[in-house]
């Protein structure tokens, strides 16, 4: 056992301090992730899956890593890394909707200016909704008309289509006219 510390010293030391500042750098992602959720009034469900994609980045981001530390050899990890994206791209090719629809559900969660409770208005001329956000999740929003609709809409289409957020007072004021 002496002989495997000293023989494979650098890269324990090397491996220790990777593991050491990831830890740091995790918890200081989770920690921006919980305040951008809390001062953005954001559903805490939203703000954990956020920290779950935090966390796969991080992990494949040390794997990287300590292949490197560990002298993997780069010509058989390409082989093997470019045969696991060929079957994974071939396998998502036909649901590349859903890599788009979590790409937007995390682009929506640091720059969507609309929160669980209100009431939006989408621009779309071919399926006008309107309604308030009852949730917002990884792949698609529910929201609820006032026939009493649950209508699910694809996050990637909240980032391509106007949404307009409708004032409580205003919509009031257009039920009491009709």
């Amino acid at each position: 056992m002496r002989e495997f510390f000293t023989s494979y010293q650098d890269e324990l030391l090397q491996t220790s301090i990777t593991i050491i500042i990831l830890v740091i750098v995790r918890y200081i992602f989770h920690k921006a992730a919980r305040k951008v959720g809390v001062l953005s009034d954001f559903n805490t469900v939203r703000t954990t899956l956020i920290i779950k994609y935090i966390n796969v980045v991080l992990s494949i981001l040390l794997l990287a890593i300590l292949s490197l530390v560990w002298g993997v050899n780069f010509n058989d990890l390409g082989l093997v890394l470019s045969s696991v994206f060929a079957v994974i791209g071939v396998a998502l090719f036909a649901q590349w909707s859903i890599l788009s629809n979590i790409t937007a559900g995390v682009i929506l969660f640091f720059s969507f200016p609309y929160k669980i409770g209100d009431r939006i208005k989408i621009l779309n001329k071919d399926f006008p909704t309107e309604g308030i956000i009852e949730d917002i999740k990884v792949f698609h929003m529910h929201i609820r008309t006032d026939e009493g609709e649950l209508i699910t809409y694809p996050n990637n289409l909240f980032l391509q289509i106007g949404v307009t957020k409708i004032d409580k007072e205003s919509h009031d004021d257009a039920t009491d006219s009709i």
